[in-house]
């Protein structure tokens, strides 16, 4: 590990800010950490390595970059607010100057980012916003396939989300969709007095590991279809919640039966092998409901 790094505390944070003038604002769900032990245990627990490249969305002022060039990571750093795409060179500069080329900067929209520079990346860590944590998340775990591991900290309840079972009452489209790419889990929690401003609510660690895709004759759009339509309607059965996307009912029918699914099962109750089974059934059938490219 290298040491020649010095990682931002609470004076350097309102420093940096004052310096910019820049206020934290919630439309881009900022809210910056100040603190080096929890910067250290995101990094640890992201087990980056050395020579690593790591994709960061939402870098802020700098402190979870700073973190991963202190264990030797080549950051990619993808930040829509102009102003602090424009400072974090100079921060690297200032703080971590023997680290000064292992990143790079992009002032992009994280929601529209299909391509990035240099070798392929094989982790994203990241202090996501809030509001927009897990269309991020989804999107690049798909764009990207060379992501092999993703540890991003969100809101606790999203993260609760995420990492649900099936019957669970959180579990839901952000699960399912999740563990599309693989294992998932949350991987900690995260107190609100390090970050500035102070947010409302509280935070944690969710990690998603890159695993075997579910066999399927679908695509992921078209397993994501399946999935859309059975939480829309989330109360009523998977043969109900599926009628508005398949008005076939012997079709319809003949799928849940290949799948090996009961029509009479909740949308909830299933987990994303049977989503793609499902999908895969009705694929095979010519079932003409699916709009490639519509889900992320």
């Amino acid at each position: 590990m290298t040491t020649s790094v010095s990682l931002l505390g609470p004076a350097q944070i309102r420093e940096l800010a004052a310096t910019l003038d820049v206020t934290p604002t919630k439309v881009w769900g900022q809210n910056f950490v100040h603190d080096a032990g929890t910067v250290r245990k995101i990094v640890r627990t992201a087990g980056v390595a050395e020579g690593q490249h790591v994709i960061e969305v939402g870098p802020g002022l700098g402190s979870l970059t700073l973190g991963l060039v202190e264990v030797g990571a080549r950051v990619t750093a993808v930040e829509i607010d102009p102003k602090l795409a424009g400072q974090l060179p100079h921060t690297m500069e200032r703080f971590a100057p023997d680290h000064v080329g292992n990143l790079t900067v992009i002032n992009h929209d994280a929601l529209t980012v299909d391509a990035l520079p240099g070798p392929a990346p094989t982790a994203l860590v990241a202090n996501l916003p809030y509001n927009v944590a897990v269309p991020i998340l989804l999107r690049f775990m798909a764009r990207f396939a060379s992501i092999s591991r993703a540890l991003v900290m969100v809101q606790a309840e999203v993260a609760d989300r995420l990492a649900a079972d099936p019957g669970s009452r959180t579990y839901g489209v952000p699960s399912v969709k999740a563990r599309w790419y693989g294992s998932v889990r949350r991987a900690g929690t995260i107190g609100r007095a390090v970050f500035w401003p102070v947010p409302n609510v509280d935070s944690a660690l969710v990690e998603i590991v890159r695993g075997p895709q579910p066999d399927t004759l679908a695509s992921r759009e078209q397993v994501f279809s399946v999935v859309d339509a059975a939480f829309a309607q989330r109360r009523k059965t998977i043969r109900r919640a599926l009628g508005a996307l398949v008005h076939e009912t012997a079709l319809l029918d003949a799928a849940l039966d290949e799948a090996g699914i009961d029509p009479r099962t909740r949308g909830e109750e299933l987990d994303v092998a049977h989503y793609a089974a499902l999908a895969g059934a009705l694929v095979a059938a010519g079932a003409p409901i699916f709009e490639r490219g519509r889900n992320a």
